[in-house]
């Protein structure tokens, strides 16, 4: 079947950031009316309270994964973590708002078709993690720190790839060192020591990232790292080329066949695969009409991008994306073009940015669960006031 024949509208793409927008800036501003009138509720205060919270009942297992799609490198992952804390509540955080990847690309389908196949394969709890598309990963992975404390979580299963010096590095992260990257070097930040001179690959520079970030919020993460070794016989490339023709048998042995059924159901139902569509009417319209003062205050940008675009567009209006893309620089990131799109898609302000990230996670949404019981314990294990817990309408 033609791929445009089976691909999204425009008009679902820009109802599900219509939709998200309105979310977005409504967690917001409950965020700020509650921070701002109760004084008990400031991130010291929030801090100690949750050191504070009986952590009594089943131990909760929190995996940060986007499941774009759930395949059998999640499922490995899963099913170790599941096998080592066997009485334990396993908890997805599945990134939400926008449908963006870390990389800010749009993820194949939504986050309720994911959250559905994480519960298919074995997850108890589905919970919405950080609107990622639009943030830097130091910013993703401070919310993604927040969430897992706000989780009271025990345990953090984590995928890596043995690499050079790996052994110290994850013992160190198991000990509750914080371990950072630097300039083509990774440190131990407790000791001052260097663990490793060089780059790490993207699966490895996860964990370093999200160890330096609980470490900032003073979250103690000592002993609960469970790190799995990646399987191999995934290609993110044959999976996403099946998902954009519709025929999934190159791919069987990647996924399992719930996945295969959510994935062949959302595409009959032109909800997937959203990974090759964008607003490009809200891009072109940023990029074409946003004074240099509005696009200079967008999270990502920079005064650089910024005059560029703003000098590009006086010869001539940009017509498609990738004249866009041409005067992006790439940054720290080789995904930051795709981000600053994301970002020119949304228009969400830095100092915005700035102040759900330093109030996040103010809810836990509940994305999907696994029965009445299961919710009912989850509820019991997070027991703190100062977030709501919100079931996804």
């Amino acid at each position: 079947m033609p791929l445009d024949e089976i691909k999204p509208s425009q008009d679902f793409v820009k109802k599900i950031l219509k939709r998200d927008r309105k979310i977005f800036f409504k967690d917001y501003e409950d965020s700020i009316c509650s921070f701002d009138f109760d004084c008990n509720l400031n991130e010291e205060n929030i801090n100690k309270s949750l050191k504070n919270v009986d952590n009594a009942g089943k131990p909760l297992i929190a995996d940060f994964t986007e499941y774009n799609p759930f395949h059998k490198g999640h499922y490995h992952c899963m099913k170790v973590a599941k096998e080592k804390i066997s009485n334990g509540i396993f908890v997805a955080i599945v990134p939400g708002l926008f449908e963006r990847s870390g990389r800010g690309i749009p993820f194949i389908m939504t986050r309720q078709a994911r959250a559905q196949a994480a519960i298919d394969m074995g997850a108890d709890i589905v919970v919405e993690g950080p609107p990622m598309g639009i943030l830097g990963s130091g910013q993703y992975s401070l919310c993604l720190a927040k969430m897992f404390q706000a989780l009271n979580t025990d345990f953090i299963p984590r995928g890596y790839r043995p690499f050079e010096a790996y052994d110290i590095i994850l013992d160190r992260i198991a000990k509750g060192h914080g371990v950072a990257p630097k300039p083509y070097k990774i440190i131990d930040t407790d000791l001052g020591e260097v663990l490793f001179e060089g780059k790490l690959e993207e699966d490895n520079y996860v964990i370093v990232s999200l160890s330096k970030s609980l470490k900032r919020i003073n979250f103690d993460f000592k002993n609960k790292f469970l790190f799995v070794k990646r399987i191999e016989g995934v290609s993110g490339t044959l999976i996403r080329e099946s998902v954009a023709t519709g025929d999934f048998n190159k791919v069987k042995d990647m996924l399992a066949p719930q996945t295969i059924a959510i994935l062949e159901n959302e595409i009959k139902n032109q909800r997937a695969p959203l990974n090759l569509s964008r607003d490009f009417d809200s891009i072109l319209d940023s990029a074409n009409n946003l004074a240099y003062e509005d696009l200079i205050k967008l999270n990502l940008m920079n005064e650089k991008i910024a005059k560029k675009l703003v000098l590009t567009r006086e010869n001539k209006d940009f017509e498609s994306i990738e004249e866009i893309q041409d005067c992006i620089s790439y940054g720290f990131s080789s995904h930051f073009k795709h981000r600053v799109l994301s970002v020119l898609e949304t228009k969400i302000n830095k100092n915005i940015i700035y102040d759900y990230i330093d109030n996040y996670p103010l809810n836990i949404r509940v994305l999907n669960y696994k029965n009445e019981n299961i919710l009912e314990e989850f509820k019991e294990k997070i027991n703190n006031d100062n977030r709501r817990i919100e079931l996804w309408q």
